[in-house]
């Protein structure tokens, strides 16, 4: 079993950064990826990067140059360094393990 915990979201003025944390526990082994999803209001949820085992990352097109996914493997956590944020980077922002159910997310605002 795996489990998580998501945290570092807050208020954040535009062009500030923000650094969110992913921290995984249990079945650490059996994760072959971690994902970062987020979910603005009234907006479907989508996909905002991903980091493999092998520290492969793929991003999406409207984060990419702006966001930086990476993982302290001694720490079992995932990181998603954000900069240059935008108003639309407003959202709840979900940590994804391998095929793990949604958890909480932690918002994000970006707002002066």
């Amino acid at each position: 079993q795996v489990r998580f915990v998501e945290s570092g979201g807050g208020l954040v003025q535009p062009g500030g950064s923000l650094r969110l944390s992913c921290t995984v526990s249990g079945d650490i082994f059996s994760i072959y990826a971690v994902s970062w999803y987020r979910q603005a209001p009234g907006k479907q949820r989508e996909f905002v990067a991903l980091i493999t085992r092998g520290d492969s990352t793929t991003y999406a097109g409207s984060v990419k140059g702006r966001f930086t996914i990476s993982r302290d493997t001694a720490e079992n956590t995932v990181f998603l360094q954000m900069s240059s944020l935008k108003r639309e980077d407003t959202a709840v922002y979900y940590c994804k393990p391998g095929t793990t159910s949604w958890g909480q997310g932690t918002q994000v605002t970006v707002s002066s």
